[in-house]
């Protein structure tokens, strides 16, 4: 096991209560005993351990539409530690005020100066650290294979549940909880401002906690403020009253992971880049595509995970029974633009810089073409999401301000968020063991809302989040065509 820090923290808290210790608890002295059966046995305001030196941070063109978002909510599913939970929780929280001190920005607060900027405060105002206890609950009965996921459960592994991204004003730009578990398994989660990270900053701020805690020195972000840090834009909000979220929050939804092995998107890759067989139809289709300078085909190699969400798209598009064949379904898919940008701005950039790439077609086109044409569709837009589209939507926001519409309102949206990319398990080892699986909270979610994970076993396998309602999930679950690519991962067999 990796050599585990034990300074002390900055904290303003009661002392940590055990699992052992929460089992002898009366109910008054717990905190929060929801139905779900996990309590909350103690809070504690962590600061960092160093006072903050670092300027305002300005929420830039990406920033700021984030403001109607819910705080991110992931986290991860440990094997139990070899340690008490008393001296685990000290330590998290040790290590935690050290990263804050590295990443101060998100122990500050959203301000909105006379000018109606808003800038992130680096004050030192803190972030709240949170320990449960579940001891009716084991891991078995969050990571079931081939079903829903629990949500009822789930939902109380974070705390700021649904907190809209504009409360930071007020709130913390940041909470975490550990949650323990009956079989000693822990779950770490944390819950960020949309409007302040990321998902990209968001892992990397778990990967630096993870790294102090285990010992290790931490790569260090970017705080310069260039992803069109030069903009006036600014989005008003009178009397201090701030957004909603765009979308229904309590739809009924089912929500399921979806694991994709290795060689089932080896497959689906293959079938993207082959090139039609021979018929008549196809070969025209194909034969004009080619010479299309906007034609996927011509851009190159069709990639494993636009074969994935190519595959997705036509199989969600059938699920959804409703829709008629001329209705236009939209991809919508999370940009990182951090390498897309002339000059390029460092990956390390800490704050928003992603936009969102627009895939259409008709019902009736989709049900007429196969993986390789819906791929290269896909394709052909995220090439061409370069330098040049990047500017042109950040400026079409400067000249009409707004917050970022999530939402289905028509019923034929996917939205693919997140990235099987982002280093979930890479570097997230606290010192006891690598991370068994990624869970999100009820954070943004909606009819068509997907969130894209790499695969525990680091193989190129992928687990995609999907969420839909309950006839769409099951006419999903029917469709023998998408259900052959999907398998159990081996670690829960």
């Amino acid at each position: 096991m990796a050599q585990m820090i034990s300074t002390m923290p900055m904290v303003d808290a009661t002392p940590a209560v055990s699992a052992i210790m929460a089992s002898k608890l009366p109910q008054s002295a717990c905190l929060d005993t929801p139905a779900s059966g996990i309590t909350v046995v103690s809070r504690q305001h962590v600061r960092p351990d160093a006072a903050s030196a670092m300027a305002d941070l300005t929420l830039s063109v990406s920033d700021l539409p984030m403001l109607s978002c819910h705080y991110i909510q992931k986290g991860l599913f440990f094997p139990a530690p070899d340690l008490p939970m008393s001296s685990l929780v000290s330590l998290l929280v040790s290590s935690l005020s050290r990263a804050l001190a590295a990443v101060p920005a998100l122990a500050g607060r959203l301000v909105t100066l006379p000018d109606d900027r808003i800038v992130i405060r680096c004050n030192d105002a803190g972030v709240d650290f949170l320990h449960a206890v579940a001891p009716g609950l084991s891991l078995d009965d969050f990571l079931v294979p081939d079903a829903d996921v629990p949500t009822k459960l789930t939902k109380d592994l974070f705390p700021m549940d649904r907190t809209v991204s504009y409360e930071g004003h007020r709130r913390p730009l940041t909470s975490f909880q550990v949650t323990v578990l009956r079989d000693g398994a822990v779950f770490i989660g944390i819950v960020a401002n949309h409007a302040v990270v990321d998902g990209t900053s968001f892992w990397h701020f778990f990967n630096t906690w993870a790294a102090i805690c285990r010992g290790d020195s931490p790569r260090p972000l970017d705080f310069r403020r260039n992803f069109f840090g030069d903009s006036t834009a600014v989005l008003r909000f009178p009397r201090g009253v701030g957004p909603a979220v765009t979308f229904d929050a309590d739809a009924p939804l089912r929500e399921r992971v979806f694991h994709f092995s290795a060689d089932a998107i080896r497959e689906m890759k293959a079938i993207a880049n082959r090139r039609p067989g021979g018929g008549v139809h196809d070969a025209e289709v194909y034969g004009k595509m080619a010479h299309d300078p906007k034609n996927p085909e011509s851009r190159g190699e069709i990639s494993s995970f636009q074969s994935l969400c190519a595959q997705i798209w036509l199989a969600v598009t059938r699920a959804r029974k409703r829709l008629a064949p001329d209705a236009t379904t939209t991809f919508r898919m999370a940009v990182n633009c951090r390498h897309r940008l002339l000059p390029a701005i460092s990956p390390a950039y800490f704050g928003n810089a992603i936009q969102s790439a627009v895939t259409t077609a008709t019902v009736s086109e989709l049900a007429r073409h196969d993986l390789r044409w819906a791929a290269g569709k896909l394709n052909a837009s995220l090439a061409a999401y370069g330098d040049c589209a990047i500017r042109r939507a950040a400026a079409a926001w400067q000249a009409k301000p707004g917050c970022f519409p999530l939402g289905n309102p028509d019923g034929s949206v996917i939205t693919m968020g997140s990235s099987n990319r982002f280093p979930m398990y890479e570097g997230n080892d606290f010192g006891w063991g690598r991370a068994l699986a990624v869970r999100s909270g009820r954070a943004n979610k909606f009819d068509g809302k997907m969130s894209a994970f790499p695969g525990r076993a680091g193989d190129g396998s992928v687990d995609i989040e999907v969420c839909l309602p309950p006839e769409t999930m099951a006419a999903l679950l029917r469709d023998a065509e998408f259900m052959q690519y999907v398998s159990c991962p081996s670690h829960l067999l």
